[in-house]
């Protein structure tokens, strides 16, 4: 029974603390970040990523504003030291990005690891061994003098191997793997035999990374170890002091929040949390609650959807609904007290003023949302009931998203109406909203297409204007049909996901495509439907319907 103590368990000790400070503190600025999407993430997956994948995330985290990225284990891995090489001998590292790379206490690991990254401007390198007891007594067999030995025998083996390479700044990190579960006092004997041996200085600087490698205990108590390393650690002014939270008790987050209290001033996570086990640290929602405090946090999410779209692709791992700022519900209300407290809050805000909206703790436009969703009929009476008609009657089954967008246009409706709305007035209004939008604007009325091969790929021409007489053919190019109308089109317009579906059978089948698109500096994405008897078809009219929906915005 879990209703009952286990003598399995025990709790971990507390810190024996009595003047600790941190409790008093309040954070005043961000700390360095360090992603571990492309390591810690990726090791974590049901398929690694592959090449093409790590790159386009690498250089998504440099967009966002990654200063320090763990790039991967080039030592265990091919792949990684071949996209380490890569970025280093094609310059694709920013000159104010410092790559880094991990590897175990191992002789052959480490000159592997040297290899990869010889040349760089400027490396980390990141040496790891587990310290606690559990692991020094049954993993490894040795004695804490043992584990002290090794580290220094290692470490020492980096300088010398590091400094065959003057053209690098090398950059020493060291983390005693499971620190949260060892004991103080060997935690601190075997960083600063790390410290001495790799002789930390002005001009050799290091960092003593301390994870939570398995969250055993309550914050507080982390932050406890964390401040009385700051007190005691050797030559702490040469040392940046990194922590690792893991998220098993799932309070990753409030032990990184803590830890910066505590005196840590670098911080190790994935963008959404991402990792072994239960994920590590969220950096998102950390920089997010910064953020929210009125704190830069020196990271770019003001288009949170791009990136969490990027992030899915790039990982094959979706975001929950309710992930804290980016997930697709969570500035969605569906209980009435809430809606109208929030209602309230949009009718009182000003412009430039403190943000006092209930229920919403941050804006959503900062973040690229939008208003659309926020306030809307719950799931019993208004969500749920409008996909259901549109399926059943229709035969449109919508996007989560898209049903999350349309049942705000058809809660606008029903207010204005204040009556019961019909399935066919449900379907009249989504005709109008996604399929009928071209037909609104002359410019972007649709009147024929021709597709053509072209060097580049599949080309479009494309005949758009009020009518067939007056008409003009846009030429494109792209990967696809659709790629190439936007490209006809010439706007900076971005797909963002893209679905087909069928409707009827027989005789009466028709294609259905689904667009969602962005545009840059217009806050939030829309929605495109085409249909068909023609998929391609109804693809480029998808494509048109959403290019017309910006072009409403902006009227």
């Amino acid at each position: 029974m879990l209703t009952q103590p286990s003598q399995k368990y025990r709790a971990y000790p507390v810190v024996n603390l009595p003047e600790r400070q941190w409790p008093a503190r309040q954070l005043t600025q961000a700390p360095i970040w360090l992603s571990t999407d492309l390591r810690d993430g990726n090791q974590a997956l049901f398929e690694p990523m592959n090449r093409e994948r790590k790159l386009r995330l690498f250089h998504e985290l440099v967009r966002i504003g990654f200063k320090e990225i763990e790039v991967g284990f080039p030592s265990a891995s091919q792949t990684d030291f071949d996209i380490v090489r890569h970025l280093i001998d094609d310059g694709l590292i920013p000159d104010d990005v410092t790559p880094m790379v991990i590897t175990q206490l191992r002789e052959d690991l480490i000159t592997t690891t040297v290899r990869s990254a010889a040349g760089a401007r400027r490396v980390i390198v990141h040496l790891y061994n587990a310290i606690a007891p559990a692991f020094r007594e049954i993993v490894f067999g040795m004695e804490v003098p043992q584990i002290i030995a090794m580290v220094e025998q290692h470490v020492g083996l980096l300088k010398r191997l590091t400094d065959q390479h003057p053209e690098t700044q090398w950059v020493l990190q060291y983390s005693p793997e499971t620190f949260c579960m060892a004991e103080l006092e060997v935690s601190l004997a075997v960083c600063n035999a790390a410290i001495a041996a790799w002789d930390a200085g002005p001009e050799r600087p290091m960092i003593v990374n301390l994870p939570t490698t398995v969250e055993v205990s309550t914050p507080n108590v982390f932050a406890d170890q964390i401040e009385w390393m700051d007190r005691n650690l050797a030559r702490r002014e040469h040392i940046v002091l990194s922590v690792h939270p893991h998220n098993d008790r799932g309070t990753g987050v409030a032990c990184a929040e803590q830890a910066m209290l505590a005196g840590a001033q670098r911080v190790e996570g994935c963008l959404f949390g991402n990792g072994e086990r239960s994920g590590n640290l969220d950096v998102v929602t950390l920089a997010l609650n910064l953020y929210t405090q009125g704190i830069a946090p020196g990271l770019d999410f003001s288009d949170i959807a791009a990136v969490a779209r990027i992030a899915e692709e790039c990982t094959a791992l979706p975001i929950h609904p309710r992930h804290p700022y980016v997930g697709d519900l969570v500035f969605t209300a569906f209980s009435g007290s809430h809606q109208d407290a929030i209602a309230k809050g949009f009718a009182a805000q000003q412009a430039g003023a403190l943000w006092r909206v209930p229920y919403l703790p941050i804006d959503p436009q900062d973040l690229g949302r939008t208003y659309d969703s926020i306030v809307r009929v719950n799931s019993q009476s208004g969500k749920g009931g409008i996909a259901f008609l549109l399926q059943r009657d229709w035969g449109i089954h919508l996007p989560r998203r898209m049903q999350i967008e349309f049942s705000a246009i058809v809660q606008r409706l029903a207010d204005a109406s204040e009556t019961e709305l019909s399935s066919q007035q449900i379907w009249a209004l989504f005709e109008a909203t996604y399929l009928q939008a071209h037909q609104q604007h002359p410019a972007l009325r649709y009147q024929g297409h021709s597709l053509f091969d072209d060097a580049q790929g599949q080309g479009i021409a494309l005949q758009l204007g009020a009518d067939s007489a007056s008409a003009r053919t846009l030429r494109g190019t792209g990967s696809g049909p659709i790629a190439a109308t936007v490209a006809a089109l010439n706007q900076p317009l971005r797909i963002d996901s893209y679905e087909e579906r069928s409707t009827g059978a027989g005789a009466d089948a028709c294609a259905v495509a689904i667009v969602e698109a962005a545009l840059p500096g217009v806050p939030g994405s829309r929605f495109g439907v085409g249909r068909h008897a023609n998929i391609v078809t109804a693809s480029v009219l998808a494509v048109l319907n959403a290019a017309a929906r910006f072009a409403q915005t902006a009227a």
